[in-house]
Parts: structure tokens; C-alpha cells; sequence
């Protein structure tokens, strides 16, 4: 029997512990599970933040839909790796990114991004540094239809100026916690 040929790239242990901290999915999350799963055990967390986005109201049809599609495999690991980023820039106990994809209605849960510390900034920075990156770099594509049309929503200049705002050269992993 012949030897399967892997082409993937070889995963390291770092990549390998953020892949476990990702999720994408159509199912719907629960924000206290989520939380309460992060931070299971763990006495060194004196903080936890996280961020939920909701798909908000966009077109006066009642029957709009906004669908998220991604390519399985590339999409979680693309998120392992940003998660892998945040954990070497700040001092994190741990890190969870829920995101969804398919059709979602007006006011349905889009993506969560919960994040432990010891102590409140790391926590803020490392959950504000996530989310401007997964605006900008996470390999999803978003449609919305409304009133028999649609159209693939573009990037807005505000993200990409958000996420800026961690190029190299910032303060905002250092254990002061300083904002950049």
C-alpha cells in the first residue's frame, strides 16, 4: 500500500492549540458557554472580554439575508494563525474565535471573539487586535440580498485604518499594556 502524499504545510504545536480555539460553523453560539469554556478552571484569570457581532439592519426588506462563505480548511487555519500572532504580542491565558457562515437574518450572531488575561488591557487589546485582523485578512466573502437583488459587500477604508493601527513598531503588546 503506497504512503499518502500530504501537501498541507506541517503544522506547528503553536498553530496546532489555536486551531482548537476556532470555530466556524452555520450553528448559532451561546456567549456564556463560549465564556464559561474559556476560562474553565483556569485561576489565573482576573479578566475576560469578548465581542459578539450581530448582522444589523441594512435594507428595509424584512426578508434580507446576508451570507457569509469561506473555504473550509483555509479559513480556520488562517484564523489559528492571526490567534498564534495575538498570543506572541500579548499576555493572554486564552483565546477563542467563533465564526459563522451561511445566510443570516438581520439581528442573527455573526462572530465572537472572547479573550482571557490576568489583567484587563492585555485582554481589550489582544479582543480589539482580533477583530480589526479578522476584518481585514480572515478569507471570508459576504453577500447581501434584499428586494430580488444582491451584491457582494466591499471592504470599507474604516477597517483597514483600524487594523493599521497594529503594524510593527506599536506598544500595544507590551505588558503595560499601552494602546498604540
Amino acid at each position: 500500500m503506497a504512503t499518502p502524499i500530504v501537501l498541507a504545510p506541517p503544522v506547528s504545536e503553536d498553530l496546532r492549540q489555536a486551531l482548537a480555539c476556532v470555530r466556524v460553523s452555520p450553528e448559532d453560539f451561546d456567549l456564556g458557554a463560549e465564556v464559561a469554556a474559556l476560562r474553565a478552571g483556569d485561576a489565573q484569570v482576573g479578566a475576560v472580554v469578548s465581542f459578539v457581532g450581530t448582522v444589523r439592519e441594512w435594507s428595509p426588506d424584512p426578508a434580507a439575508v446576508m451570507t457569509l462563505e469561506h473555504y473550509p480548511g483555509m479559513t480556520e487555519r488562517s484564523l489559528a494563525e492571526l490567534i498564534v500572532q495575538a498570543r506572541q504580542r500579548f499576555d493572554v491565558r486564552g483565546v477563542r474565535v467563533v465564526h459563522r457562515v451561511g445566510p443570516l437574518a438581520v439581528t442573527d450572531q455573526i462572530v465572537l471573539v472572547a479573550v482571557s488575561s490576568a489583567h484587563r488591557q492585555q485582554a481589550f487589546d489582544c479582543a480589539a487586535f482580533l477583530m480589526d485582523w479578522l476584518k481585514t485578512q480572515a478569507p471570508f466573502w459576504k453577500k447581501e440580498a434584499a428586494q430580488g437583488e444582491s451584491r457582494w459587500v466591499e471592504a470599507r477604508d474604516s477597517d483597514g485604518q483600524a487594523a493599521a493601527r497594529w503594524q510593527a513598531g506599536s506598544e500595544a503588546g507590551s505588558t503595560a499594556g499601552g494602546r498604540p
